[in-house]
């Protein structure tokens, strides 16, 4: 039987900032290789022979990052299920097992994990096939090897086979705790992956938690389509209790198992993650982009903006973007996630966006903005528009740079090509369209007393 490979995708990742934003999550970001972690999980159960088509749960502000992540790997979901809210890892997992068919064996993942070990995991996922079909509900364990305060375990019972029954899930242990856990040797780390079957799930989600499942129920059954989109309706999940399939079920069943297993996998939380799992230079250090380094050992550099010039510092992170650079010390990356609070309170969008951001028409970087003025560098996809509107605080110049542009500016219409420029006064309804096959290249320079993203009246939805 093929297994029904679910995607969770709607962590923030605070802990990577200034990479990780609110709207562009570590998952979308290709933080080990080339690929983005989403594009690794999907490769990984990519194998038509053994899986069928993916279900992704995401957040509705990343539906088309993540669509044009699938598109460039070729892969064609079952559904991308858009949560209208956050409700933890249980009401996620619930859309995805009614978007299944019923009899259907689902695999669940974070998007956000890396497992260098492939043969491994394909392996436990064969061993925990076969538990599920025997009514477990499995877990995947993974092998501790050292004493890690960050993560939960999972005390294992007797065999089940090649499984193991579950004794206990363990919070988050003290330093003393956790050795005492790995010198034991009973306990494992718990990763966050699931394989049962879905309606074994949806059976024992009723019978812990009757309201998050009659709220999923209520949600799928009005959930509209659009595409792969698949949106449930908003105000009957947002009914849902919040909570993750650890509580709800996995804590609770008698039908839980284990899968142990050893896979280099790391669930990448913090910058320490990152430099454990990177290529270190002959002084212990990971650096990628523009980095020089004199008299520096055992630290992480990383720009993907200004130059990096580290001197006489050790075990340090050290990460800069166009807009914001993290230092930090390596042993305190953890409290990385303070400063995104910080920059949340005090009314800053650091967190939320990069400069560059992705719209479903394309992308704009912001390049310079100061007192009454910002400019943006803009790429309109190939036939793509940007929806009729006007702003009423700021004017509009518009230098298209490579590609040919429709511009509906009032009751006029013009078509621009390299090197030629439209001015769009103030509260001015304007359309600008990619009528080429090639991506629109512009500047957009915007000039006015209120240039926030707000500052926008749309006469068509888009």
């Amino acid at each position: 039987m093929k297994i029904t490979p679910v995607i969770l995708s709607g962590g923030a990742g605070t802990r990577l900032w200034p990479l990780s934003r609110q709207h562009f999550p570590k998952q979308l970001l290709p933080l080990h290789g080339e690929a983005s972690m989403l594009q690794a999980t999907l490769a990984r159960v990519g194998d038509p022979a053994r899986y069928n088509a993916p279900i992704i749960v995401a957040n509705e502000d990343h539906r088309f990052i993540i669509a044009d992540q699938l598109d460039e790997i070729g892969v064609a979901p079952q559904a991308i299920i858009l949560e209208p809210t956050a409700r933890n890892t249980a009401p996620a997992i619930a859309l995805a097992a009614l978007a299944a068919a019923d009899d259907a064996l689902l695999l669940v993942l974070p998007s956000d994990h890396v497992i260098a070990d492939t043969p491994a995991f394909d392996a436990a996922v064969a061993t925990a096939a076969d538990a599920a079909a025997d009514g477990r509900l499995v877990t995947f364990g993974i092998t501790a090897s050292r004493p890690e305060t960050g993560y939960g375990y999972i005390r294992m019972g007797e065999a089940l086979g090649p499984a193991r029954a579950v004794a206990a899930f363990v919070e988050k242990p003290d330093l003393e705790t956790a050795r005492s856990y790995v010198e034991s040797g009973a306990y494992v780390w718990n990763s966050g992956m699931f394989l049962f079957p879905a309606k074994d799930f949806l059976a024992e989600l009723g019978r812990f938690e009757p309201e998050i499942l009659a709220a999923c129920r209520t949600a799928f059954a009005s959930a509209t389509r659009d595409g792969a989109f698949l949106r449930p309706e908003a105000a009957a999940f947002a009914a849902s209790p919040s909570k993750s399939i650890d509580y709800a079920v996995m804590e609770r069943t008698e039908r839980a198992a284990c899968v142990p297993a050893d896979l280099g996998w790391s669930d990448v939380g913090a910058w320490s993650a990152l430099w454990d799992l990177g290529a270190k230079d002959a002084d212990g250090n990971v650096r990628q982009g523009d980095t020089l380094v004199k008299d520096a050992q055992r630290s992480y550099l990383r720009s993907s903006g200004p130059t990096i010039a580290c001197v006489g510092l050790d075990d340090v992170v050290v990460v800069a973007t166009p807009d914001a650079i993290l230092v930090a010390h390596r042993d305190r990356v953890q409290d990385v996630k303070a400063i995104v609070e910080q920059l949340a309170k005090s009314g800053r969008d650091e967190h939320l966006f990069h400069t560059m951001v992705h719209r479903p028409w394309g992308t704009y970087e912001i390049t310079d903005r100061g007192e009454g003025y910002q400019t943006k560098r803009v790429v309109v996809k190939p036939g793509e528009r940007l929806a009729l509107a006007k702003h009423q605080n700021r004017a509009e110049h518009w230098i298209i740079v490579r590609g040919i542009a429709r511009v509906t500016r009032g009751d006029a219409t013009f078509v621009l090509g390299e090197n030629e420029s439209i001015y769009v006064p103030a509260d001015t309804p304007h359309k600008l369209e990619n009528i080429g096959a090639s991506p629109l290249h512009l500047i957009e320079v915007q000039s006015g007393r209120l240039l926030s993203e707000d500052d926008v009246v749309r006469f068509e939805s888009r």
